[in-house]
């Protein structure tokens, strides 16, 4: 039998899941870190608690040979190390963190945006790579002189473990992550010069981009007890999507986990969204992108950690659906939970999160409902832009997956609110599934693509069931609430 390891590095844990030959999970091994909040809409994260609750997880998963790795990564979040001594040189930078919201605006400001957009399918936002690394070379000491030099690197988290693993001897990433930086141009395939120069990041930096399976190089001997090779890459989301086999044009996957993401594959053609949605690289085989349109909330499955951490009225987020079900139907309390902004396709980085239509009634159970009512509605936010932008010509089924997904309610409520089929596969876990799968397809272990998607398995279908009156007026209140969140000052 033969097994891989996928290393899923999250944004609230580490994980790691071994699979076997059928690409069934084995074992697993997870381990949360902390979320550092310095200031108001500051998200950082520990480089080194990352890496030790990396190999932590791996140590624990792997209760058989692994012949290769698979890695599926928190994307845009970046680390800045030292080319030397392999230290990072500040915290990573998570995708949620907003401290360069004005640099963006200022940037926009004189007129960028637009040929940011053409190159790399991106909007100018702090959810991206670039302008973090920029802030990082500008605001630690000494930082940029180093940069200049030659003496530091950077990349997102898969490229800082695969650097660690290697043992510095492998500095690369792979295409669907660099299509998330800011500084790669998705049509050419390669980091832009006009894009590194509007950023002010030294090309000397940044690593080698390559397909999603292939050589990432092979793990130092000592870490695990031998050398395994590193074969599969890609961003969380793009895995999942893989993960999901959305291998055919008008596939859509959606995936909830911190966030929520949803991916529309568009084949090979890189179609530019007129609706603020983000055009990206779904996955690269064999030197060939595929192509995707996306939609990114900031917001889904950490919305339920904010009534369990900070309001405190629940103790774990499976009394959510229970709540839900209990809930009064004749109120109708909105939550916008836009804590760190609002994503596509709003993209409004100002605004904070809201709350509406509360009574003297309102209470535990109208917070639960609402808070998952969220997730829905921004879903169907996407999915209306992503209809504007391209139609696509067949029925919309969504495969979810991620946390949330177990949540019946509100998957029920998703069906609902999207007036289509939501599937919900055998297993959640596709990001790490996807991840495996590219390392397994290196390696000759797993089937291409053509035969890989006749094995994914649906565990249940949920159809669509709400009276359209009363769908259509909750979103109508949605709305309502958003259009009152928004900042209108930019």
């Amino acid at each position: 039998m033969s097994y891989i390891l996928a290393i899923d590095q999250g944004t609230t844990s580490s994980r790691a899941i071994l699979f076997d030959g059928d690409l069934k999970p084995v074992s697993t091994g997870q381990q949360e870190f902390r979320q550092i909040f310095p200031k108001d809409g500051w998200v950082e994260h520990d480089p080194e608690e990352i890496w030790e609750t990396t190999l932590a997880t791996c140590k624990e998963a792997l209760t058989k040979d692994a012949m290769a790795i698979g890695i599926t990564n928190q994307r845009e979040t970046v680390v800045i190390w030292d080319k030397t001594s392999g230290k990072p040189i500040y915290n990573a930078i998570v995708w949620q963190d907003r401290r360069t919201s004005d640099y963006c605006f200022a940037l926009k400001a004189k007129g960028h945006e637009e040929h940011v957009t053409e190159k790399t399918g991106l909007l100018l936002d702090p959810y991206f790579s670039a302008t973090k690394i920029n802030w990082i070379l500008d605001n630690v000491e000494g930082a940029r002189a180093k940069a200049d030099a030659g003496d530091l690197l950077c990349g997102t988290i898969d490229c800082f473990l695969i650097w660690r693993l290697t043992g510095g001897k492998v500095h690369a990433t792979d295409a669907t992550n660099a299509s998330r930086t800011m500084l790669y141009n998705i049509h050419t395939g390669q980091w832009d010069d006009d894009l590194l120069d509007l950023f002010n990041i030294p090309k000397n930096m940044l690593p080698e981009v390559k397909d999603c399976s292939g050589d990432f190089g092979e793990t130092r001997a000592e870490i695990f007890g031998k050398s395994i090779p590193i074969r599969g890459v890609a961003g969380d989301q793009q895995a999942a999507s893989v993960g999901q086999a959305c291998f055919d044009v008008g596939m859509m996957k959606s995936t909830y986990g911190t966030g929520c993401f949803a991916l529309l594959n568009t084949g090979e053609q890189a179609v530019q969204s007129k609706n603020r949605l983000l055009t990206t690289i779904a996955y690269q085989l064999d030197g060939k992108p595929t192509y995707a349109l996306e939609g990114s909330i900031f917001i889904a499955g950490a919305v339920v950690q904010w009534l369990r951490d900070g309001l405190q009225i629940i103790d774990n987020a499976r009394e959510t659906d229970n709540l839900a079900i209990a809930a009064d139907p004749e109120q109708s309390v909105v939550i916008v939970p836009a804590f760190t902004g609002l994503g596509a396709p709003y993209w409004d980085a100002e605004c904070r999160g809201a709350i509406y239509g509360l009574t003297r009634n309102s209470g535990p159970k109208e917070f639960a409902k609402a808070a998952l009512q969220s997730v829905a509605f921004q879903t169907r936010d996407l999915l209306e832009a992503m209809r504007k932008d391209w139609d696509w010509g067949t029925e919309t089924v969504l495969r979810v997956d991620g946390g949330m997904t177990a949540s019946n309610w509100t998957m029920q409520y998703l069906a609902d609110q999207l007036n289509a089929p939501v599937d919900r596969p055998v297993v959640t876990e596709t990001t790490a599934k996807g991840a495996a799968y590219l390392a397994g397809l290196a390696m000759g272990v797993y089937p291409e693509p053509s035969a890989f998607k006749k094995t994914w398995q649906l565990e249940r279908q949920f159809v669509p069931s709400l009276d359209p009156e009363i769908r259509q007026r909750d979103y109508d209140h949605w709305s309502d609430a958003v259009q009152r969140t928004l900042s209108h000052e930019r």
